[in-house]
């Protein structure tokens, strides 16, 4: 009985490690939108810091989604669990960039 749930651990290691390489690579396609954008139009002008701070910002809460969903069972939980951090990216990236809230780390 101990090799089996040695055997499930791995899958479940695999697992997790396929769902974050998921994120990984969803990070880098969205990254890839400005980064395009840059080559046709002076409206989107990133630097190294902005691809950084954006990097960070779209595969923590990716990764974060992934970790806090792995054990639940409804939908439901995980909608609600991914709704709260949709929310959390979003006003996080409005604050970087136009400071809504007039925070220390507003980008204005």
């Amino acid at each position: 009985m101990r090799a089996l749930n040695n055997h499930d651990d791995a899958r479940n290691q695999g697992g997790l490690a396929r769902s974050l390489g998921r994120v990984l690579l969803g990070t880098g396609a969205i990254l890839t939108i400005p980064l395009v954008a840059m080559r046709f139009t002076r409206e989107v002008n990133w630097g190294v810091f902005d691809f950084l701070v954006a990097g960070i910002l779209l595969a923590g809460i990716g990764s974060l989604y992934v970790l806090l969903t792995r054990k639940l069972r409804t939908a439901t939980q995980r909608r609600a669990i991914g709704g709260g951090l949709l929310l959390t990216l979003l006003l996080t990236w409005a604050e970087l960039a136009v400071g809504i809230f007039g925070s220390p780390i507003a980008g204005s």
